[in-house]
């Protein structure tokens, strides 16, 4: 287990700052957040910020990667192969809800703010994190268990169509005020019907 002290002293200047825009933005939003704001959470100096970002959204850019690492291996521990297929569908979803719901303000970050910065740095920033999340997916239907059911892995279109269908509920619930869990049902229908079994009399196997 890696403790703050086990931390490089960068590491931990950088895990500080990244807090502190977590701070700001649960607080104002990240539009609304200045280099001042976050050394102010970070309790540290713009000299130190600026020793490890260009500028805020390169803050944002490790903030989010950050998030989203934690996000992926929360699904991906939450899903148990043995289950019926069905089932590993319910747990990730619930898993990736439950990520939601630990912080909200981070999330919706994420999938409106992003994609607001510069072209070349949010673009490769998402197709990254896109990536990462299709090989998720691909990697938790590629199993003995799901292939005995019809499950086979997504193509890639298939898998990004679930994840921006799925971004977009997220966002619009947490937008109006909602409890993001009151999307899980249909979350994880659009989710079986997109990646359930191919072979006919499979599903529900």
């Amino acid at each position: 287990m890696t403790t703050a002290a086990s931390l490089s002293p960068e590491t931990r200047y950088r895990s500080r700052l990244t807090e502190g825009m977590a701070a700001c933005i649960r607080a104002n939003g990240y539009a609304d957040t200045t280099v001042a704001d976050i050394v102010r959470a970070a309790r540290t100096s713009r000299r130190t910020f600026y020793a490890h970002f260009t500028d805020r959204q390169e803050c944002l850019v490790a903030l989010m990667h950050e998030s989203n690492q934690r996000t992926i291996a929360r699904i991906s521990a939450a899903v148990d192969p043995a289950a019926p297929w069905e089932a590993q569908a319910r747990q990730a979803i619930e898993a990736w809800i439950a990520a939601v719901q630990a912080d909200p303000p981070i999330t919706l970050s994420w999938i409106r703010d992003v994609p607001a910065l510069g072209a070349g740095r949010s673009r490769s920033f998402q197709r990254a994190t896109m990536r990462e999340f299709v090989e998720l997916i691909q990697a938790l239907t590629d199993t003995p268990q799901l292939r005995a059911a019809g499950v086979r892995p997504p193509s890639e279109q298939t898998a990004i169509i679930l994840l921006g269908g799925l971004r977009e509920l997220i966002a619009t619930a947490v937008e109006d005020g909602h409890d993001v869990a009151t999307i899980i049902d249909a979350a994880v229908e659009a989710t079986q019907l997109l990646l359930g079994p191919r072979e006919p009399g499979a599903r529900g196997a």
